[in-house]
């Protein structure tokens, strides 16, 4: 099961456990943070618009840096006129934890600790 999300008007394709880069996000490490679903894929099919229109990413923050520095030169022949200049881009780093509604995930999870409790009784 994989999912499209979107985060700065780019697009990024996620599955739970990945670790991705993202445009920087004002978050502290260990954060969660959610990001509204463009597309989901299953084994079910493809859901996309008004479909996955409650469906979120859920992701954990792991950290904040930089890329590596890029070099931005530029020049105009026969006019003497240089100019060099360094960029790094800031990124976020951030590891997919669920995918899906979030009332669904509210409502496994809550069957899970039934289960869990029952379990425990027996």
């Amino acid at each position: 099961m994989y999912a499209i999300f979107e985060n700065g008007s780019k697009q990024y394709k996620a599955e739970i456990g990945n670790v991705i880069k993202v445009e920087k996000l004002d978050a502290a490490v260990g954060t969660t943070v959610s990001f509204p679903v463009i597309l989901i894929a299953d084994e079910k099919g493809i859901k996309a618009g008004a479909e996955v229109a409650s469906a979120r990413v859920t992701a954990e923050v792991v950290s904040q840096g930089k890329d590596k520095k890029i070099i931005v030169f530029k020049y105009k022949a026969k006019k003497n006129e240089r100019k060099k200049q360094g960029h790094r881009q800031p990124y976020t780093q951030i590891k997919v934890t669920a995918i899906g509604a979030p009332a669904a995930k509210k409502a496994a999870t809550k069957a899970k600790k039934a289960e869990a409790e029952d379990k425990k009784e027996d």
